[in-house]
């Protein structure tokens, strides 16, 4: 059974960091390109990182880029999200997606993603 499973979400302090997990099973994440995306209450969907299948490729929109960073331990079937600087404007429920197999150059924060977690809410609140 093909699954993702987001953890790691929680309440944190502006300023504040968080490391988001995301466990693949049912399928190898050696071919894939991954994606963060997140949704805030009453706001569309948003990619906030992705990394393509080589892993030399990422991509950032500007509203975390230098705050962010994705990783990925294909050994391990694992993708992560660290966050740091963390602003009120950050909480939303936070989601891992992949393309499998992923395009074959680079990555995308819009479309195109085949497998989705079901989410893991992020809290930045004083």
């Amino acid at each position: 059974q093909l699954q993702l499973v987001e953890s790691g979400g929680g309440l944190v302090q502006p300023g504040g960091s968080l490391r988001l997990s995301c466990a693949a099973s049912g399928f190898t994440l050696d071919y894939s390109a991954i994606g963060w995306f997140r949704q805030a209450p009453g706001k569309e969907r948003e990619g906030v990182s992705c990394m393509g299948s080589s892993g030399s490729s990422t991509d950032y929109p500007d509203s975390v880029k230098g705050r962010f960073t994705i990783s990925r331990d294909n050994a391990k079937n694992m993708v992560y999200l660290q966050m740091n600087s963390l602003e009120p404007e950050d909480t939303a429920v936070y989601y891992c997606a992949v393309a499998d197999p992923g395009p074959p150059r680079g990555c995308t924060l819009t479309a195109g993603y085949d497998y989705w977690g079901q989410g893991t809410q992020v809290t930045v609140s004083s």
